[in-house]
């Protein structure tokens, strides 16, 4: 239903996803890569192997060698240390590979996700979120996830693998002093538990803010125009100096955050060598312990608290990641309202359409047999978190008419049109499309059959003809020649001759070199070169000349028999030749009657609630 909220900055929009399901759920979108993740882990582990035999074999020269004079063996021992170290270079080598290859396929594979989920989402979705916001989830929170996966994650894991590894060889060597030892890292985990939430906290405000300064400085930049022509580049200052403020702000409060591990980890592993210090010189004096013991203890202690200390700063890298995949996840897991559904029989919506919104037919007219071109069946729309826009409106639009939608401003006029064009669903009732629900249909299906010319047309940078080719495969191979053929005899090419290189005219992004009108011409051409069934005109002529105005009734005049007509204008001689008007006003479609009587219900009807 269009009522459904996908405001992705709203109370239930800030879902938490858990460490292992969010990490499991991001191996999953690569299911051809997981072969790299299990070679990287491979390399890891061989590479915390031999790391660990060092201090081992440092141990045993130390006491079984060096104190023995045997400095052949010292030379072996150094050899072979030597080795170990080269082969860990090769292993880090490949993980460093292998898993920066991973998180780039990642990140193209999330953008891909992300950028295909918004080409399914309805409308709504776009009203109810800036584009900064949105383009700041696509590019900087992807590659929050791409860092921490090519970068970090293979290095969180050994250094786990590695504390591991070391705190098996510090209880071997010595139990008792082992326990003494790790003791501080019960009290930092217990320390990390508490605070990790917080953490994550403030950097998804971190990121938020981030999307909200470039949604702001997206839609200021956007309308310079306007802030030009008022002269209020004092309100465009003000807004982003506060948004900028408030990036400011949760970065220095997120750059805390994410530094709060460190200090402390720092200091658990400075306890944990007094610890072995003090312990390990009163086993040595008790001679329960030897020399290359104690220095072999020291580095797996180092080798234990290290990794902990380098985890402090992943493990904030970590929970930035995690907070920018709450961000994308969010996008992903949005579920359209606008799917294509089953028809139903709609015996459900009882038939109490009229021309009159519901109400028994007017003395004279006929019954209308057969199903309708479209029609709506007690239709209702309100937006979320708004007031009801159109209330129980029932009414038939046959083949082949033209209908008028008349109003005051803020009456409902485009809300009704973008109903017919399925652009929202109705939140109670239904459409009906040739006797089906207009949810049974396919998009191709739908855009094929209605065409919709915006208030605001938008354009594609390129030329003329790539906006008149836009959505329509039909004519796609044509020569320039051909396709102005086609043009001719669609009666546009009048049109054709108002931009200076015909079909190779540029259009920048946006429209931008081009008049308003022309832009309009070009939305007008489009949508009649696709042959629709229904044709919506809101305010198209709106920005063009009288002249120019006349050559598209014309054109309109010249359009199929079948093809129905839906106008939206406020200039009375725009619809004057129209079959049907309808005044929409105060949730209501009423039926109008002629021109005269639609210009006294402008004048004397309800006014906007």
């Amino acid at each position: 239903m269009s009522s459904t909220n996908y405001n992705l900055n709203s109370t239930a929009g800030q879902q938490k996803t858990p460490t292992w399901p969010a990490l499991k759920t991001l191996v999953s979108l690569l299911p051809g890569e997981r072969s790299k993740l299990v070679y990287a882990l491979i390399a890891m582990m061989v590479n915390t192997a031999l790391s660990l035999l060092g201090p081992l074999i440092i141990k045993n020269t130390i006491d079984h060698e060096i104190l023995r004079n045997n400095y052949s063996g010292v030379l072996v021992n150094c050899s072979l240390l030597l080795a170990i170290y080269i082969a860990a270079l090769v292993t880090v080598y490949l993980r460093t590979t292998l898993m920066g290859g991973f998180g780039q396929k990642l990140l193209y594979t999330l953008r891909n996700s992300i950028f295909q989920k918004l080409l399914e989402l309805p409308v709504a979705f776009f009203n109810q979120n800036k584009a900064g916001d949105l383009i700041s989830r696509l590019n900087s929170d992807t590659d929050k996830i791409n860092q921490f996966f090519s970068q970090s994650l293979m290095q969180f894991v050994a250094s786990i693998f590695t504390i591991i590894g070391a705190g098996i060889f510090l209880l071997a060597i010595n139990f008792r002093l082992g326990l003494a030892t790790i003791a501080p890292a019960l009290l930092m985990w217990i320390y990390t538990k508490i605070v990790s939430p917080w953490v994550k906290k403030k950097n998804a405000q971190n990121l938020k803010s981030v999307g909200g300064l470039s949604a702001e400085i997206q839609e200021s930049l956007e309308n310079f125009k306007v802030i030009i022509a008022f002269n209020r580049r004092d309100y465009f200052r003000k807004r982003f100096d506060e948004a900028n403020k408030k990036s400011y702000s949760t970065s220095v409060t997120a750059g805390l955050a994410n530094n709060i591990f460190t200090p402390v980890y720092g200091l658990a592993s400075s306890i944990g060598q007094l610890i072995v210090l003090v312990f390990g010189v009163w086993l040595i004096s008790k001679g329960q312990f030897t020399i290359g013991s104690l220095i072999g203890y020291f580095i797996y202690v180092n080798s234990f608290y290290d990794p902990l200390r380098q985890m402090a700063a992943l493990w904030a890298n970590f929970q930035v990641a995690l907070a920018g995949w709450d961000r994308i996840s969010h996008i992903l897991s949005m579920k359209s309202d606008l799917l294509v559904i089953p028809d139903e029989s709609m015996r459900s919506v009882e038939d109490t359409s009229s021309p009159n919104g519901g109400a028994a037919p007017q003395k004279g007219q006929a019954a209308l047999a057969g199903p309708a071109l479209l029609e709506f069946k007690k239709v209702s729309f309100r937006y979320p978190n708004g007031k009801e826009v159109l209330h129980n409106n029932s009414f038939r639009m046959e083949r082949g008419k033209t209908y008028a939608l008349v109003g005051p401003t803020g009456g409902g006029k485009t809300t009704t049109a973008s109903l017919i064009a399925r652009l929202y669903d109705p939140t109670e009732g239904a459409v009906l499309l040739e006797g089906r629900d207009i949810r049974s249909f396919t998009p191709e299906e739908r855009v094929q059959k209605i065409g919709y010319i915006l208030q605001e047309p938008f354009l594609f940078s390129g030329t003329v003809r790539d906006n008149l080719l836009y959505g329509n495969e039909r004519y796609k191979d044509h020569s320039n020649g051909e396709f102005a053929e086609v043009i001719r005899q669609a009666n546009l090419d009048g049109l054709l001759t108002r931009f200076d290189a015909g079909l190779d005219t540029p259009v920048t992004s946006g429209g931008e070199g081009i008049s308003l009108g022309q832009k309009q011409l070009l939305a007008f051409m489009r949508a009649v070169l696709r042959k629709p069934e229904l044709l919506i005109l809101d305010e198209a002529t709106a920005n063009i000349d009288t002249i120019t105005e006349q050559m598209l009734e014309e054109i309109l005049q010249k359009l199929p028999d079948t093809t129905t007509r839906v106008i939206i204008a406020h200039r009375l001689n725009t619809i004057e030749n129209a079959d049907e008007i309808f005044f929409v006003n105060s949730g209501e479609i009423t039926r109008a009657g002629d021109l005269t009587q639609a210009v006294d219900m402008l004048m004397h009807g309800k006014r906007v609630s």
